[in-house]
């Protein structure tokens, strides 16, 4: 029996409107009547994902959980109750920061509340109107020396361009990252050892739940390390390529055809 499913959100769960449809949505309540605990699992953070967690009938409900900025915070939703956080070092952030100002890239650096955006191009309108995004005007984030910060994103929609970008980043700085990519658009910073597979391990433990009964769920590089963790990884239809290859399963729906509930029918009800 699988009792956990740790679940990515963009480009997984969510429709290309960033919804849950229907159909994934009566999915995952016959999944949870079965006592499955279904955990949003994303590089996003718990204040972006209300909206989400809200159409979950998630928000702040007990018995529900949320894994967010890749592994670097586990909540439980009920209360907002941070039950884990990995946060990153401001020098570590400074540093990628640097290196990302000079280059054709937006930079996004993640604290619980809000993510600070450095040459933001694209999305400015969702930017502009969501009280979760701060555009900088100037490629200064001392202010943020202070600050827990979490993670810290490149963002250009050219996906190869990004990771041409590797080569850039010094050894020994390098070596304290773990490096990932998703939605083909951000390449993201966080520290050694925050990944998804890293936070589903520690969840399960906390709900005393052994790994075998789990389920991960994804479609980009930073989902690799909890399919690898999970007893049973699925990838959805539109997944890339490095994410199939490593999934015991795929679905035949992509995340615009409700891709989840396809997962659930078949494995849980």
């Amino acid at each position: 029996m699988h009792r956990l499913i740790t679940c990515d959100l963009d480009e997984t769960l969510l429709n290309s409107q960033r919804q849950v449809s229907e159909r994934n949505r009566q999915a995952i309540a016959a999944a949870k009547e079965k006592g499955v605990y279904f955990v949003p699992t994303t590089g996003r953070g718990y204040r972006s994902i209300e909206p989400t967690l809200t159409e979950l009938q998630a928000l702040n409900q007990k018995e529900h959980y949320m894994i967010g900025f890749n592994g670097g915070i586990i909540m439980e939703n009920y209360g907002a109750k941070l039950l884990d956080s990995t946060s990153m070092d401001f020098q570590m952030i400074q540093a990628l920061f640097e290196i990302g100002k000079d280059l054709n890239v937006a930079i996004h650096v993640n604290t619980f509340e809000m993510s600070y955006i450095y040459n933001a191009s694209e999305m400015l309108d969702f930017y502009n109107n969501s009280p979760q995004h701060h555009l900088l005007a100037a490629p200064d984030i001392s202010n943020l020396k202070n600050q827990t910060c979490y993670k810290i994103i490149f963002q250009n929609s050219d996906v190869t361009y990004l990771r041409s970008l590797e080569k850039l980043i010094p050894a020994d700085l390098k070596a304290q990252l773990d490096i990932s990519y998703s939605s083909n658009r951000y390449m993201e910073f966080n520290p050694l050892g925050v990944t998804k597979g890293a936070a589903l391990k520690k969840l399960a433990q906390h709900l005393d739940v052994p790994l075998d009964q789990t389920i991960a769920i994804g479609d980009n590089i930073n989902d690799l390390s909890m399919l690898e963790t999970a007893a049973l990884g699925v990838a959805v239809a539109n997944a890339v390529p490095e994410v199939k290859k490593l999934a015991t399963f795929t679905t035949t729906a992509d995340h615009n055809q409700s891709a989840i509930a396809e997962m659930i029918e078949k494995f849980i009800l």
